[in-house]
């Protein structure tokens, strides 16, 4: 959600600060500002909308300082307004923050107690008013940071300034991620190591309840029961190429189209150099000793696992439960002896699928997790982390991810197969042949952006949109809806084609584009069925499947957009193809902002 940084430095911060910042532009934002400390004392500089607002408003009134913290607010307690921007400040205290302080009101009304007033909206401005009433009382800073901290209750990730302290800043978290950059003679802090890319490889994660009183010559960690503790430094690597837009338009853009890169990369890091096995980190999963499999997840990573569901049961055998990770966790189900709990996130820092997790956590045989980020709270409290290998994704609808996501998913499937002895040694060679294919087939399938795009400017103009898909390509309907309204704010719906005649079918009339997804397998006749009803009726049918598919089914419909042939099993990752395509295009067609969609966030870090 939002995004924090921070930095002691030998040098002016203010351009630094910002430029970091648009580096978690990716993340979602509404607001954004800056605070400093210049010859002792502490300003701060703050506007409302895109970073570039704030630049220009520091051109006009420029920022002095080698201290200072930064923040892109995306609201939640109260309006994007200037005057719920961060930095907050409450005397010689400034504070940024992500999450959401759950105790705000009851903190508030304390402090009304003591006859301190507010004048914001935001959860966050109790923390400055807390810890100024702490200095007010004698407290030290870190005192000050130290009692705040213990009174607050819900999720954060915090970074406090002191005025007189050019030399300090304190950092604080529980539930949403934070990093500690080391530099020579400076220290730095961000939401995530994009952030601290262009000044540090050299981080260190602070774990559940740290805080950390910074200096540029010292970094003191101590845990959530106030013991010092050593957390690991690491030295992460970060391409800076992949958070570059390369000369694409969006970011959305570049990423659809490193798709055949990062799944090739991604498959390299399992598939053994014989392609006669898959290799998974560490000592692997007992998969004959698992008797079903739990997954939860929340939005794009979501039908990511219900993609899965097919592929775990008809290749592996195993039953597959697949919940929304905001309702598993509040639906507390049981766990059963021989439960693996399976955990999908880019990030790796979802509340909700952490949460999730949390709940599994000793009562599941094995808690797995497919994430983008090794070093993730996800991805470090699991028994076994699957990287997907796809390299930076700023562009707030998931790309390139999901594939690299539904590939990870489809090895782990195809080793369960193996193993529960569903695959025999010579067919797990053909799958893993197939998919070494699959780079160039999604190479291939590039292709069709063109014709998607012709498509997408009739797309645009409509108001509903409808996406039917039978089985595998079920879960791809359902993607494809959620890109469109994403990014485009047309408003569209996904059901299983068969569901169509109880209920939906009364949507239809010639007006209403209805998207199919079928490829010419096994239930392409009963697909077909469907789509046939809805141009009985006059609907406008964008027919998405293979050359033979489009021989049989063709006539009468509004657009085909003919995907490569490839085995039935490796369907749903080329299929995620068009539906990408046809959500950007249709985005740059109404003129969108296409990488950063209203209302939204990349990594939603709250409830």
């Amino acid at each position: 959600m939002c995004g924090i940084v921070g930095m002691l430095g030998q040098h002016e911060v203010a351009p630094t600060l910002v430029e970091a910042l648009k580096r978690l532009e990716y993340r979602g934002y509404d607001s954004a500002g800056i605070a400093t400390i210049n010859d002792g004392v502490l300003d701060r500089r703050r506007a409302i909308g895109k970073l570039v607002n704030l630049s220009d408003l520091l051109v006009h009134e420029p920022l002095a300082g080698k201290s200072g913290i930064g923040h892109t607010r995306w609201a939640t307690h109260g309006a994007p307004t200037l005057t719920n921007t961060h930095p907050h400040r409450a005397g010689r205290v400034a504070v940024v923050h992500n999450g959401i302080i759950e105790n705000y009101r009851e903190l508030r009304a304390y402090l009304a107690k003591v006859g301190i007033a507010y004048q914001t909206e935001t959860d966050t401005e109790t923390v400055a008013l807390l810890a100024q009433h702490y200095l007010d009382e004698g407290a030290t800073p870190e005192e000050a940071a130290r009692c705040t901290v213990a009174r607050l209750e819900g999720a954060y990730a915090l970074a406090f300034l002191f005025d007189g302290e050019p030399d300090l800043m304190i950092a604080a978290r529980k539930g949403s991620p934070l990093a500690i950059g080391h530099g020579e003679g400076e220290v730095y802090i961000g939401s995530d190591a994009i952030a601290l890319a262009p000044m540090t490889d050299r981080v260190t994660y602070l774990e559940e309840g740290d805080c950390a009183v910074l200096t540029r010559s010292s970094i003191k960690i101590t845990d959530a029961a106030g013991q010092a503790v050593q957390r690991e430094a690491r030295t992460i690597r970060i391409d800076a190429a992949r958070i570059d837009k390369a000369g694409h338009k969006h970011f959305m853009s570049k990423e659809i189209a490193e798709q055949p890169t990062v799944v090739s990369e991604t498959l390299a890091a399992y598939i053994a150099p014989d392609a006669s096995d898959i290799n998974l980190p560490g000592e692997g999963i007992d998969f004959k000793s698992i008797r079903r499999i739990t997954m939860a997840s929340c939005g794009t990573a979501y039908y990511a696992c219900l993609t899965a569901k097919y592929w775990f049961e008809q290749l592996a055998g195993i039953p597959v439960e697949v919940d929304f990770a905001s309702e598993f966790r509040y639906r507390e189900p049981p766990i059963t002896e021989g439960t693996a709990a399976l955990f999908v996130s880019q990030s790796g820092e979802t509340a909700d699928t952490l949460a999730a997790l949390r709940y599994c956590a000793g009562k599941a045989q094995t808690i797995l997790s497919v994430t983008n980020v090794p070093e993730s709270s996800i991805a470090r409290e699991s028994d076994l982390n699957m990287p997907i290998y796809a390299g930076a994704e700023i562009g707030v609808a998931s790309t390139k991810a999901f594939t690299c996501q539904l590939t990870v998913l489809l090895l782990l499937a195809l080793k369960a197969a193996h193993a529960r002895g569903r695959l025999s040694d010579e067919g797990l060679k053909v799958k893993l042949a197939a998919l070494r294919g699959l780079p160039a087939t999604l190479n291939q399938a590039m292709g069709v952006e063109e014709a998607v795009r012709a498509v997408s400017l009739r797309l645009a103009k409509a108001r509903d949109v409808l996406f039917l898909g039978r089985g595998r390509m079920f879960p791809m309907a359902l993607e494809g809806a959620l890109k469109l309204k994403e990014i485009s704010y047309i408003h569209a719906e996904a059901y299983a084609a068969g569901e169509l005649k109880h209920g939906p079918i009364a949507l239809v009339d010639e007006k209403m584009p209805v998207v199919v997804m079928a490829p010419r397998d096994a239930l392409f006749d009963k697909t077909v069925s469907n789509m046939q009803e809805v141009m009985a009726r006059g609907g406008k049918v964008i027919l998405i499947t293979d050359h033979a598919g489009a021989e049989a089914a063709s006539d009468g419909v509004w657009q085909t957009i003919v995907m490569p042939d490839i085995d039935d099993d490796l369907a749903p990752i080329l299929y995620a193809l068009p539906v990408q395509f046809l959500a950007y295009h249709t985005a740059v067609a109404k003129g969108t902002d296409v990488d950063q969609p209203r209302n939204l966030a990349k990594s939603v870090t709250v409830e």
